[in-house]
């Protein structure tokens, strides 16, 4: 294994690159004792595509996989950088982008199912501080689901000091806490937006929170506290995405 090799574990994280980029797996374990119809039909698409194919046992996938479900398939590939620097992100803002700012969101599964949630809601970039915030490890990658090749992370050095940029040009940015007065539903989300998440439990840093444009709660009816950070952030994104299409779709009626 290469030191720069990015691991893809799992199908759906191999499938999902040979579908992007098959040139840049550069080989693919299997354990041979799985020997269902869903493998065979894998191992059939991975010689198709010419790339090398190798079997190893459950002990050797895991060593790659480090404690990360590989389901007898593992991939070393080149890693795809679709990341974008923050200058870039504020040189196009045109139009009504979409952002998700992750606040200390360090675990990476709940991190890769951030960026697989963004994906479904057709965010434009996931924004991140460089420092108390997860990376793409093998566990993020595979809880993307693909979607960690798609979405443009931008990793900043000062995520208030962002905020306070996006929202002097024009971009509402709403940050999420239990004790807010208002909830998700009474902002308008058709333009430019963004939505600001802790990790659960800890919630906005203080300083992330006083550089909102304001804060809203997502109204909890049961007896839990907090949600997990990566459903909280489909709730959020997929309140946006209900506005728009509305908005959308009443625009599309008036016509006829």
């Amino acid at each position: 294994m290469k030191k720069e090799d990015t691991v893809l574990a799992g199908f759906h994280a191999v499938s999902s690159r040979m579908k992007r980029d098959p040139s840049s797996i550069r080989i693919v374990y299997y354990d041979p004792k799985r020997r269902d119809q869903r493998m065979r039909r894998m191992i059939e698409e991975i010689e198709k595509a010419g790339i090398r194919l190798m079997q190893a046992d459950n002990n050797r996938l895991d060593g790659f996989s480090h404690e990360v479900p590989h389901q007898g398939l593992i991939a070393l590939a080149a890693p795809i950088d679709i990341g974008m620097s923050f200058d870039t992100l504020m040189d196009n803002l045109a139009g009504n982008p979409l952002l998700l700012l992750l606040d200390g969101v360090t675990d990476p599964r709940n991190f890769g199912a951030c960026l697989r949630v963004a994906d479904a809601a057709g965010v434009s970039a996931v924004i991140t501080p460089k420092d108390r915030s997860a990376t793409l490890t093998a566990a993020a990658v595979k809880a993307s689901a693909g979607a960690s090749e798609t979405v443009p992370i931008v990793r900043v050095t000062n995520l208030a000091g962002s905020i306070v940029e996006l929202v002097d040009a024009g971009v509402p940015i709403i940050g999420t806490a239990g004790e807010a007065q208002k909830t998700i539903y009474e902002f308008d989300q058709k333009g430019a937006f963004g939505w600001v998440l802790g990790a659960e439990g800890d919630g906005l840093r203080q300083l992330t929170r006083r550089r909102c444009s304001d804060l809203a709660k997502i109204p909890m009816l049961g007896t839990v506290e907090s949600l997990n950070v990566s459903v909280a952030a489909g709730i959020c994104l997929f309140e946006t995405v209900r506005q728009r299409t509305v908005g959308s779709l009443e625009s599309a009626l008036s016509g006829i």
